[in-house]
């Protein structure tokens, strides 16, 4: 039990949930652009893109994101 405890605690994985028009993202690096049609961050595989009108941040902390909007794509580098 406090393995998984330890573990969770511990997470650096990163991965991303797509909802519907919300994109949460947990363990990214870096933010690059941040305009209402297009956000691209930085993750430890490469850049995600992404496109759609009305993009906004409505949650950050140091390891989080929540971008919602009307979603339109999302693009791997």
């Amino acid at each position: 039990m406090f393995d998984n405890i330890k573990k969770y605690l511990n997470d650096d994985e990163w991965r991303i949930h797509i909802y519907d028009q919300k994109i949460n993202i947990v363990n990214y690096i870096d933010i690059i652009t941040l305009e209402d049609n297009r956000i691209s961050i930085k993750y430890q595989n490469g850049i995600i893109v992404i496109k759609g009108k009305k993009l906004s941040v409505n949650k950050m902390l140091d390891n989080e994101i929540l971008i919602t909007g009307i979603i339109d794509s999302v693009e791997f580098e």
